[in-house]
Protein backbone atom coordinates (compact mmCIF):
# COMPACT_ATOMS: atom_id res chain seq x y z
CA UNK A 1 0.00 0.00 0.00
CA UNK A 2 1.55 3.59 -1.06
CA UNK A 3 2.09 5.60 1.89
CA UNK A 4 -0.41 8.76 1.96
CA UNK A 5 0.15 11.80 0.58
CA UNK A 6 2.20 14.44 2.28
CA UNK A 7 2.21 18.35 1.97
CA UNK A 8 4.89 18.32 -0.92
CA UNK A 9 2.58 15.55 -3.07
CA UNK A 10 -0.17 18.48 -3.17
CA UNK A 11 -1.30 20.11 -6.44
CA UNK A 12 -0.42 24.30 -6.57
CA UNK A 13 -3.77 25.36 -4.42
CA UNK A 14 -4.74 22.25 -2.85
CA UNK A 15 -5.11 22.73 1.15
CA UNK A 16 -3.55 19.58 3.36
CA UNK A 17 -7.17 17.65 4.24
CA UNK A 18 -7.56 14.53 6.15
CA UNK A 19 -5.77 11.80 5.75
CA UNK A 20 -5.83 9.86 1.84
CA UNK A 21 -7.51 6.81 2.18
CA UNK A 22 -6.50 5.07 -0.62
CA UNK A 23 -9.26 2.28 -2.14
CA UNK A 24 -8.27 -0.67 -3.59
CA UNK A 25 -10.02 -3.32 -5.83
CA UNK A 26 -8.74 -6.79 -5.27
CA UNK A 27 -9.31 -10.07 -7.44
CA UNK A 28 -10.85 -13.36 -6.34
CA UNK A 29 -7.95 -15.73 -5.59
CA UNK A 30 -8.50 -19.09 -6.51
CA UNK A 31 -7.13 -22.16 -4.86
CA UNK A 32 -3.61 -22.21 -5.51
CA UNK A 33 -2.98 -18.65 -7.59
CA UNK A 34 -0.91 -16.16 -5.89
CA UNK A 35 -2.81 -13.02 -4.53
CA UNK A 36 -3.27 -10.37 -7.42
CA UNK A 37 -1.66 -6.98 -6.87
CA UNK A 38 -4.36 -4.32 -6.08
CA UNK A 39 -5.57 -2.63 -8.55
CA UNK A 40 -5.87 1.53 -7.42
CA UNK A 41 -9.13 3.18 -7.74
CA UNK A 42 -9.61 6.50 -9.49
CA UNK A 43 -10.83 9.22 -7.82
CA UNK A 44 -12.12 12.63 -9.85
CA UNK A 45 -9.38 15.09 -9.95
CA UNK A 46 -9.14 17.98 -7.26
CA UNK A 47 -10.07 21.34 -8.39
CA UNK A 48 -9.49 25.16 -7.69
CA UNK A 49 -7.20 27.68 -8.95
CA UNK A 50 -4.73 29.55 -6.51
CA UNK A 51 -4.42 32.73 -8.38
CA UNK A 52 -1.24 35.05 -7.71
CA UNK A 53 -1.25 38.30 -8.03
CA UNK A 54 1.22 39.94 -10.39
CA UNK A 55 1.42 36.93 -11.73
CA UNK A 56 -0.99 35.50 -14.79
CA UNK A 57 -3.08 32.71 -14.22
CA UNK A 58 -3.42 30.64 -17.09
CA UNK A 59 -4.81 27.12 -17.20
CA UNK A 60 -4.16 24.04 -18.64
CA UNK A 61 -7.88 22.42 -19.29
CA UNK A 62 -8.83 19.16 -21.26
CA UNK A 63 -12.26 17.28 -21.53
CA UNK A 64 -13.09 14.61 -22.43
CA UNK A 65 -16.01 13.56 -24.62
CA UNK A 66 -18.24 10.50 -22.77
CA UNK A 67 -17.47 6.90 -22.72
CA UNK A 68 -14.66 8.95 -25.36
CA UNK A 69 -16.50 8.46 -27.90
CA UNK A 70 -15.08 10.03 -31.08
CA UNK A 71 -17.65 12.61 -32.27
CA UNK A 72 -15.65 15.66 -31.51
CA UNK A 73 -13.31 16.97 -34.39
CA UNK A 74 -15.96 18.05 -36.79
CA UNK A 75 -16.79 21.11 -38.46
CA UNK A 76 -20.49 21.49 -36.95
CA UNK A 77 -18.69 21.51 -33.27
CA UNK A 78 -15.76 23.42 -34.12
CA UNK A 79 -17.94 25.95 -35.02
CA UNK A 80 -20.46 25.53 -32.14
CA UNK A 81 -17.74 25.67 -29.44
CA UNK A 82 -15.61 28.82 -30.98
CA UNK A 83 -19.07 30.42 -31.04
CA UNK A 84 -19.22 29.66 -27.37
CA UNK A 85 -16.33 30.23 -26.15
CA UNK A 86 -16.14 33.39 -27.61
CA UNK A 87 -19.51 34.50 -25.47
CA UNK A 88 -18.54 32.82 -22.47
CA UNK A 89 -16.07 35.35 -21.30
CA UNK A 90 -16.14 34.98 -17.55
CA UNK A 91 -13.00 32.93 -18.42
CA UNK A 92 -11.24 33.37 -21.85
CA UNK A 93 -10.38 30.39 -24.00
CA UNK A 94 -6.62 30.97 -25.77
CA UNK A 95 -5.55 28.09 -28.37
CA UNK A 96 -7.06 25.04 -28.16
CA UNK A 97 -7.18 21.98 -29.91
CA UNK A 98 -10.20 19.02 -30.66
CA UNK A 99 -8.83 15.88 -31.37
CA UNK A 100 -11.79 13.14 -32.04
CA UNK A 101 -12.30 12.00 -28.01
CA UNK A 102 -11.14 14.77 -26.04
CA UNK A 103 -10.01 18.72 -26.28
CA UNK A 104 -7.28 20.64 -24.78
CA UNK A 105 -7.11 24.37 -24.00
CA UNK A 106 -5.87 27.32 -22.32
CA UNK A 107 -8.09 29.28 -20.39
CA UNK A 108 -7.14 32.59 -18.50
CA UNK A 109 -9.54 34.88 -16.16
CA UNK A 110 -11.99 37.03 -17.30
CA UNK A 111 -13.50 40.05 -15.87
CA UNK A 112 -15.82 38.46 -13.50
CA UNK A 113 -15.11 36.01 -10.53
CA UNK A 114 -16.18 32.51 -12.16
CA UNK A 115 -14.73 29.64 -10.74
CA UNK A 116 -13.04 28.00 -13.64
CA UNK A 117 -15.23 24.82 -12.55
CA UNK A 118 -18.87 26.90 -13.25
CA UNK A 119 -17.32 28.32 -16.10
CA UNK A 120 -16.67 24.65 -18.02
CA UNK A 121 -20.27 23.26 -16.76
CA UNK A 122 -21.59 26.74 -18.38
CA UNK A 123 -19.95 26.35 -21.87
CA UNK A 124 -21.15 22.63 -22.05
CA UNK A 125 -24.50 22.81 -20.93
CA UNK A 126 -24.57 25.61 -24.00
CA UNK A 127 -23.30 22.87 -26.16
CA UNK A 128 -25.72 20.74 -25.24
CA UNK A 129 -28.23 22.77 -25.35
CA UNK A 130 -27.47 23.97 -29.00
CA UNK A 131 -25.72 20.97 -30.95
CA UNK A 132 -28.41 19.01 -33.14
CA UNK A 133 -27.07 15.78 -31.83
CA UNK A 134 -28.19 14.89 -28.34
CA UNK A 135 -26.08 12.01 -28.06
CA UNK A 136 -22.58 13.95 -28.24
CA UNK A 137 -21.45 14.90 -24.46
CA UNK A 138 -18.53 15.59 -22.60
CA UNK A 139 -17.72 13.63 -19.37
CA UNK A 140 -19.06 15.37 -16.49
CA UNK A 141 -15.45 16.41 -15.05
CA UNK A 142 -12.37 17.80 -16.64
CA UNK A 143 -8.57 18.19 -15.90
CA UNK A 144 -7.00 21.05 -14.98
CA UNK A 145 -3.66 22.24 -14.01
CA UNK A 146 -2.59 25.92 -13.61
CA UNK A 147 0.64 26.81 -15.52
CA UNK A 148 3.13 28.28 -13.71
CA UNK A 149 5.88 29.57 -15.71
CA UNK A 150 5.97 30.64 -19.69
CA UNK A 151 8.22 27.67 -20.56
CA UNK A 152 5.21 25.59 -19.13
CA UNK A 153 2.72 26.75 -21.50
CA UNK A 154 5.44 26.92 -24.50
CA UNK A 155 5.87 23.10 -23.36
CA UNK A 156 2.36 22.28 -22.88
CA UNK A 157 1.33 23.99 -26.52
CA UNK A 158 3.97 22.06 -27.99
CA UNK A 159 2.36 18.55 -27.13
CA UNK A 160 -1.21 19.90 -27.75
CA UNK A 161 -0.93 20.93 -31.02
CA UNK A 162 1.34 17.73 -32.20
CA UNK A 163 -1.55 15.23 -31.05
CA UNK A 164 -3.00 14.92 -34.19
CA UNK A 165 0.54 14.06 -35.77
CA UNK A 166 1.14 11.56 -32.76
CA UNK A 167 -2.42 9.84 -32.97
CA UNK A 168 -1.78 9.60 -37.11
CA UNK A 169 -4.49 11.91 -37.94
CA UNK A 170 -2.24 14.44 -40.06
CA UNK A 171 1.38 14.59 -41.34
CA UNK A 172 1.90 18.27 -39.90
CA UNK A 173 0.26 19.47 -36.84
CA UNK A 174 -0.91 22.63 -39.33
CA UNK A 175 -2.84 20.61 -41.36
CA UNK A 176 -5.30 19.67 -38.41
CA UNK A 177 -8.31 21.87 -38.77
CA UNK A 178 -9.63 21.82 -35.47
CA UNK A 179 -7.45 24.09 -33.52
CA UNK A 180 -7.51 27.65 -33.07
CA UNK A 181 -7.36 30.53 -30.77
CA UNK A 182 -10.16 32.96 -29.88
CA UNK A 183 -8.20 34.87 -27.41
CA UNK A 184 -4.36 35.69 -26.96
CA UNK A 185 -3.47 35.04 -23.97
CA UNK A 186 -0.45 37.48 -22.98
CA UNK A 187 2.39 35.63 -20.28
Amino acid sequence: MEPPLGESDLREGEAPAEPVIRAIKTSKIREGQAPAEPLPVRHHPTHGILEIPNQPTIIFLTVCTENRKPWLASPEHHILLRSIWTEATAWLTGRYVLMPDHLHLFAASGASDVPLENWVKFWKSQFRKRNSNKACRFQTDHWDTRLRRMESYDEKWDYVVNNPVRRGLVQRSEDWPYQGMIFELPW
